[in-house]
């Protein structure tokens, strides 16, 4: 049968060529079997030498810099003995070096994981004993917690340290000058398969303690080459990354998008909404990876003379809400927005090339055949989708909320049981599998999907998914907390959901206390906004905590019976939470 028309307007024509351009590039994959993103920016450097590939603060490497400095990583891993499907972990902040390490060691054959540079010593113990790696290479800010989480591990990995430090860790400096800045030769040193482990990325998924998703060297050129052909980058692009190179956006999409066209990254270790236009123009990028949250920040910004002066042609991201998406359009003058959603592990994303606020994606009809996605009706009392009497899922109906489940490549995660939990079998027939996302989505009748909610029990808030079993195994081992459960609940005006504990205590606990322990243990964005006391949890008949109708009360006093707190970290913690603090929250005047 033909493919169907699609209307003829801007937007669509944008959309159409994009799609082309992004299919062209990722066709060229499977010609060149052995380049993949190390040994392209081997041959990059060759073709761009002096440009400059990174710019942040701490330093600026050229395309022959980068392509020297991985070399170097490269060789030093040798040195140590390090062999083809070996892991290490880095920990280590925003900065140039920070990509030289993964595309050197991962050009050998090891497997780099990428740790949250934010993390506790628990919660990075954690992290590091999901993948037994051989040595830590940690910056000299994370040298503390990894001294302090090292003798917990159960492997015991080599530690060593970046810059000046003075924990008893090996310096790193010094044994990689000593190496060589020749590009490793093919034919001594192989590279390593398309479809070896490139790196583990941390996420929370939907369930349980975060895990380690493995991205293979085939995954990180096709996300790099994808996404090159969607924003149509070039050697005079100029991208503006401030997001954690820890994560696939800001470390391996915003970066690799950029470089394998020959642009700049300009890396910044955090985002500052008052500075961030006069930096835009500084560096006069024509690129933005966003998040949803920073959006959000710089429309509730006070106005700027730099808002206006910029050379922004797109900005590309995921969770731009509604509401936020024309102001910040029209007032910054945006160009162009290219709104999308991803999972680090997901075998399947969805692009909004079109431009239609609000949504999350939409796959082309003449693209449909390559990128099986479906919502499927989801019972939520069960937490799963809902299947008929023969066993069986339904397809949701034109705007019907559903989980979203998608076919492809599911690389997994370093736990095997973890990665066959995201399957879901037995769907529309005997014997398939899809991958289950654990979001709740809709499709309108013009085929764009829009996101509603997230299944299971992580949330999101401020940019980050937070995983409550991770939060409630520290909030549990504080003093005087018998129990606890941890939710996110909606918050007037801001994106995501919010952190909130529900405890039940003895008389040993103190709120100030528990402030300043969780402060020190656990990142911000992981704190529990609100706290409320309560004399016990209910349970289900298997033990598991009921949240539904403590999300549904959320932080109404009107609805909370017991004590209730809201952090604020100006007054040194929590402070008490009652019905007049609660309708300035509702009506916009005090913002979380």
């Amino acid at each position: 049968m033909p493919t169907p028309m699609e209307p003829i307007d801007a937007g669509a024509q944008f959309a159409r060529r994009a799609w082309v351009r992004a299919l062209q590039k990722v066709a060229s994959i499977d010609r060149n079997p052995r380049l993949i993103l190390p040994t392209l920016i081997v041959r990059l450097a060759a073709e761009h030498e002096s440009r400059f590939a990174l710019v942040s603060t701490e330093a600026t490497l050229t395309y022959r810099e980068l392509a020297g400095r991985s070399a170097q990583y490269a060789r030093w891993g040798l040195s140590q003995g390090l062999e083809p499907g070996d892991t290490i972990c880095l920990a280590m902040s925003n900065c140039a070096e920070y990509l030289a390490v993964w595309l050197g060691l991962t050009r050998i054959g090891v497997t780099v994981a990428l740790v949250n540079a934010g993390l506790s010593s628990e919660l990075l113990q954690s992290a590091v004993n999901v993948v037994s790696p051989k040595l830590i290479i940690a910056g000299a800010a994370q040298a503390t917690v990894v001294a302090q989480a090292r003798g917990a591990l159960t492997c015991r990995p080599a530690c060593w340290v970046r810059g000046s430090s003075s924990e008893d860790l090996a310096p790193i400096d010094a044994a990689l000058a000593e190496q060589s800045e020749a590009p490793l030769s093919e034919s001594r040193h192989a590279p390593p398969a398309m479809d070896a482990t490139a790196l583990f990325i941390y996420t929370s998924g939907t369930t349980g303690m975060p895990k380690a998703a493995k991205v293979s060297h085939r995954r990180v050129l096709q996300w790099s080459l994808w996404f090159a052909g969607l924003l149509d980058t070039g050697p005079g692009d100029r991208m503006y990354d401030c997001l954690p190179l820890h994560h696939s956006v800001g470390g391996v999409v915003a970066t690799g998008a950029t470089l394998v066209s020959g642009g700049a990254v300009i890396l910044r270790d955090r985002f500052s909404a008052s500075g961030f236009w006069r930096d835009v123009r500084d560096e006069r990028c024509t690129l933005f990876q966003y998040i949803g949250e920073l959006c959000r920040y710089l429309v509730n910004s006070p106005y700027d003379d730099a808002e206006n002066e910029h050379s922004l042609r797109i900005a590309c991201g995921n969770g731009l809400r509604p509401d936020i998406w024309r102001e910040f359009e029209t007032r910054f003058k945006v160009p162009r927005i290219l709104e999308y959603y991803a999972a680090t592990e997901a075998p399947f994303s969805l692009y909004n090339c079109e431009g239609e606020p609000g949504a999350i994606g939409r796959i082309p009809p003449y693209l449909r055949h390559r990128m099986p996605v479906e919502l499927l009706r989801f019972d939520v009392d069960r937490g799963e989708p809902w299947r008929d009497p023969e066993g069986f899922c339904r397809r949701c109906a034109v705007d019907e909320v559903g989980e979203a489940v998608g076919m492809g490549r599911f690389e997994g995660y370093a736990d095997a049981a973890a990665s066959e939990r995201k399957l879901l079998r037995n769907v529309f027939e005997t014997g398939d599998a899809w991958y289950r996302t654990g979001d709740l989505m809709r499709r309108d009748e013009r085929g764009f999907y829009y996101f509603v909610d997230r299944v299971g029990d992580t949330y999101r808030w401020k940019g980050e998914n937070v995983s409550t079993m991770e939060v409630q195994s520290i909030l549990a081992t504080e003093p005087g907390v018998v129990d606890v459960v941890v939710y996110g609940v909606a918050v007037p005006g801001a994106d995501g959901r919010a952190g909130m504990a529900a405890l039940t205590v003895d008389s040993t606990f103190h709120v100030d206390r528990f402030w300043e322990n969780i402060a020190r243990r656990l990142p911000a964005y992981a704190r529990p906004v609100f706290v409320r006391l309560l004399p016990r949890v209910e349970t289900t008949s298997t033990f598991k905590p009921i949240k539904t109708e403590l999300a549904r009360a959320g932080f109404d006093p009107a609805l909370v019976d017991g004590p209730l707190f809201i952090c604020n970290p100006a007054a040194g913690g929590y402070v008490a939470l009652g019905p007049a603090v609660f309708q300035e929250i509702q009506c916009g005047q005090l913002r979380i």
